[in-house]
Parts: C-alpha cells; structure tokens; sequence
C-alpha cells in the first residue's frame, strides 16, 4: 500500500509523521465532570467519567527538539473521552478513552499548518517563555495575553504507566470530529504526586481552564527526557 503524503509549505510529509526526540512535562487533574463536557460538547464525544461525577483532563508542555515537523514548542489541553459511542463508565473505562485535544498553541508556523490540515488539531500560534534550572518553568501566552505559567517540582524515577503505549487522540475542527491512532516511548521519566504550581492569565483560553477549577492540586505530574512518537492519518468518526 503506498503511504499516504500531504504537501505543508511546499514541503512533502509522507505518513507516518515521526517524532524521533521530543522532552514532556504534563500535569494530570481530576474535574467536575459536567464542566469538562460543558467545555468539549461542540465535539459530539463524552467524557470518561472515570469516577462518580469525575473527569480526567491533562496539561501537557511538548518540546519537539527532532522530527518530520521540526523543532518547537506546543502546549495542549486535553480531556479524557469515551470512543465515539461509549458511555462506560469507572476506572476500567480509562483503558479504552483517548484524548480530547481542546487547546494546542505552537509556536512554530509550519507545525501550526500541519497540524490543523492532517489531523484538524486545534492549534494556534502562542509565544513561550521556558526557564529550565532546580525547577523547571514556562509560561505560554497568545497575542500578547498570558494562557498559563506552570512550574513543576522534580519527581522520582517512577514509572506508572508502560514503555510503550499505542493511545488515540480526538480533534474537532470545521465541523468534523477525528480520531488519530499514535504511539509513543517514554524514556526518564520522573513522576510525583502533586507537584506543580499554575498561574492563570487573562487569555480566554484561561478561563476555560478557570471553569474546571483549576487552578488546583494536581493528581499527579511528570517529566520525561526522551519521547518518540509515530503519528498516523486521522480518521473522520462524525
């Protein structure tokens, strides 16, 4: 079967999109779950409601450093979903949702004009201002207007979750709702209960975050050196 291509800026991307070095800090919350299906009702999907009146949703700092899309920052908001169709419910429910990406700024054009027309990611261009030392920082703000400032305590070499894990991710844009297969490798990654502080800015995408309560005590937050990923086509489920 000949792979899939899409031309971005007059430059051929030939499917899979790989991600050969990338480093990660996410933050994991539990939510109202009747406000975080509030924020992504446009999608059609539902949220997992993982425990009685609970949701899941992730803050997560990519920096791209080697791959097909170049090097950048990206920042994403992203909500725990049952597949197109389920209404599972309970912890067990987690082992088939994916992840709802409601915020994706970049910082980079070319990442911004493949994300959107491959996988009709919602990404915008935002500005980031990364400080790395005891305690590792950033904040991410657009046109002009702070989202979020995140810093994260260090963890311990935990891991919670496997090596390796084949996971889906869920996009709306014009209209249509996509589900993405990818797979990624986690190598040093450090992990601890809590162990991040945000601030909250003006930019409306900060109020969205305001509406699920936040900002609160993380569940649990991570860092990770080493990530590599596989990115297939995205598939129109609606």
């Amino acid at each position: 079967m000949t792979a899939s291509q899409h031309t971005i800026a007059g430059t051929v991307i030939t499917m899979p999109v790989r991600i050969r070095r990338a480093e990660q800090h996410m933050a994991m919350f539990s939510v109202d779950a009747d406000a975080a299906q509030h924020l992504i009702d446009y999608s059609g999907l539902r949220v997992c409601r993982y425990l009685p009146g609970r949701a899941l949703v992730v803050l997560m700092l990519m920096h791209y450093i080697d791959g097909d899309l170049g090097r950048y920052y990206e920042f994403g908001t992203s909500v725990m979903v049952n597949p197109p169709g389920s209404s599972a419910s309970g912890p067990r429910a987690l082992q088939s949702a994916g992840a709802f990406i409601h915020h994706l700024p970049v910082d980079q054009e070319f990442t911004l004009e493949a994300g959107t027309k491959i996988w009709g990611y919602p990404k915008v261009m935002a500005d980031f201002t990364v400080r790395e030392g005891r305690r590792f920082a950033f904040d991410c703000a657009i046109d002009g207007q702070l989202v979020i400032g995140m810093e994260f305590g260090r963890g311990l070499p935990i891991r919670l979750t496997p090596r390796q894990q084949a996971q889906r991710s869920y996009s709306h844009r014009d209209g249509v709702t996509r589900e993405t297969a990818f797979e990624h490798t986690l190598d040093g990654v450090r992990t601890r209960f809590g162990g991040v502080r945000i601030r909250l800015g003006d930019h409306p995408y900060a109020k969205e975050l305001a509406s699920l309560g936040l900002p609160k005590r993380a569940m649990l937050s991570s860092s990770t050196d080493h990530v590599q990923m596989t990115f297939g086509d995205a598939q129109e489920i609606s």
